[in-house]
């Protein structure tokens, strides 16, 4: 007699796994697809991070949501909260659409010195900064229809007031202006915001969150102008010598190195008022397709010290289309962002956190070029002198196949044959990045049923790009000469026990 599965019970088998004690525990969202170690909604639309803060133990993540479809819609701030950066709980919607607008990307801080009066020095406000987008403006033909307005929160961000003096920056007359980062700059004792304008970013001041003053602009002729620029992020990182340089991230959509959305940034200095770059070079945080709208946290601790990086793990060529259902979009692995000299010039560098080797249950060390995996859910590392000339499949039962090769001073991914693309032109494709000086003797690849992200030396280059296969590889072949060749189980973070 042959039994025929459904699609959901086979799919929650997969999901399953064993614990050390032999319990048997359930993924929370066994989906196909779903992410298992990377941030994703509960349900419905997500795209750009927002308001990420660290605040009384919690590191909060809101994000670009609509809750009622899987495509973009009036946008709210959803909001989830960690204590590590690696499992997250989901919490209500934070910020609804109101008569002002839909609520678009922006930050959040914690007023400590009561700037804003809305809490008190022993219990500081959460204030969220915000882009208020007017459709019917929009609808109407006006060009004034994005302003900026601010909330705040007193219970730890659970629940949010809005200032009723919104909005805080009106509108100059110039159609995309959006995306407020800010932060607290100590030296003048005032907080700083940079907003993304059409092809440039403004800097800005206040003594209170509420009076905003215009400081200065940057980027006119300066970057990658393929299309507008948005979500911008102004942040100091230490370098030699106890001395700091700035570091100013401008994503853009469309005009990335894979076509469609990208983060590029700019190394430099700043005063409080005026961003200096040190050069007019375009560089890129990541070379995939699918890393976009990342923006550092705010807040985290002193005695911590990190910066720490976000972003939306999708491409706008495509994210509406990508084959999930019950949501749409994940967040890239939180990553830990530093300078590194390479000649007159900096890197920044971009490594996963310490943190996510909380959920790798174990690690298996092979000296042959195959090894089978267990799990869709596992990182590969490879270790040699020089990775110049090695490559990798991943393969599954359907002989999908994704391809990834260090050859000819790039790093070239090939998801032509990696699974599912029928859904957009612009999915099945080739991408390379250039090694430039990089000489690779470290290669780490994250995989999460969906998702693959490539460091290389510890974030000197990445890759983050979405893969859709049929069933899950089962299969990393190596080719080329490697010292040393590590597979890596990863645990769900939203395991259950029944």
């Amino acid at each position: 007699m042959k039994y025929l599965l459904s699609l959901s019970l086979l799919i929650a088998i997969i999901a399953s796994c064993k614990t050390d004690e032999g319990q048997t525990q359930t993924s929370e969202f066994p989906e196909q697809y779903r992410s298992q170690f990377h941030f994703t909604p509960a349900e419905g639309w997500m795209n750009d991070p927002n308001g990420m803060v660290y605040y009384k133990g919690e590191y909060h993540l809101f994000y670009q949501h609509f809750p009622d479809g899987n495509k973009w819609g009036p946008m709210h701030w959803g909001h989830a909260v960690s204590t590590d950066l690696i499992h997250w709980g989901h919490l209500p919607i934070a910020l609804y659409p109101d008569s002002l607008g839909y609520i678009f990307s922006g930050s959040a801080v914690i007023d400590y010195k009561n700037t804003t009066g809305f809490g008190t020095k022993k219990d500081p406000a959460m204030v969220a900064i915000f882009t208020y987008h007017d459709m019917a403006g929009e609808q109407a033909g006006d060009i004034d229809f994005q302003t900026q307005g601010i909330a705040y929160s007193l219970d730890k961000g659970r629940t949010w007031t809005k200032y009723t003096d919104n909005p805080v920056i009106k509108n100059p007359g110039i159609k995309d202006f959006r995306d407020p980062k800010v932060s607290w700059y100590e030296p003048e004792q005032k907080w700083v915001m940079i907003l993304a304008v059409k092809d440039h970013t403004e800097i800005y001041a206040s003594k209170d969150l509420k009076s905003w003053i215009k400081e200065s602009e940057f980027g006119k002729s300066i970057g990658a102008h393929g299309g507008v620029w948005e979500c911008p992020d102004l942040f100091p990182l230490e370098v030699e010598n106890n001395n700091t340089k700035w570091v100013m991230l401008v994503s853009i959509n469309p005009g990335g190195p894979q076509g469609g959305s990208a983060t590029q940034y700019f190394v430099g200095d700043f005063d409080g008022k005026t961003f200096v770059p040190d050069d007019t070079e375009t560089r890129w945080v990541d070379y995939g397709a699918d890393n976009y709208a990342g923006v550092t946290f705010n807040n985290i601790p002193e005695k911590d010290g990190r910066t720490i990086f976000m972003g939306w793990m999708s491409n706008w060529q495509y994210a509406q289309d990508v084959p999930t259902e019950k949501w749409r979009s994940a967040m890239t692995i939180p990553r830990e962002l530093n300078l590194l000299k390479k000649g007159t010039n900096y890197l920044l560098k971009s490594t996963p956190i310490s943190e996510i080797n909380k959920i790798v249950q174990s690690s298996d060390k092979n000296k042959s070029s195959g090894f089978s995996v267990h799990d869709s859910t596992f990182i590969v590392t490879l270790n040699a002198e020089d990775l110049r000339n090695v490559s990798v499949n991943l393969v599954n039962h359907d002989k999908e196949v994704y391809h990834f090769s260090i050859r000819d001073n790039k790093l070239v991914s090939d998801r032509t044959e990696a699974g599912r693309n029928e859904f957009s032109k612009a999915f099945a494709a080739i991408h390379e990045a250039p090694l430039n000086d990089i000489i690779p003797t470290k290669v780490q690849v994250f995989v999460d049923v969906s998702s693959i992200e490539i460091f290389i030396n510890d974030g000197e280059l990445v890759m983050s790009e979405l893969l859709f296969p049929t069933t899950p590889y089962k299969k990393v072949n190596v080719y080329g000469k490697v010292d040393k060749f590590t597979v890596s189980s990863i645990k769900s973070i939203w395991l259950q026990k029944p």
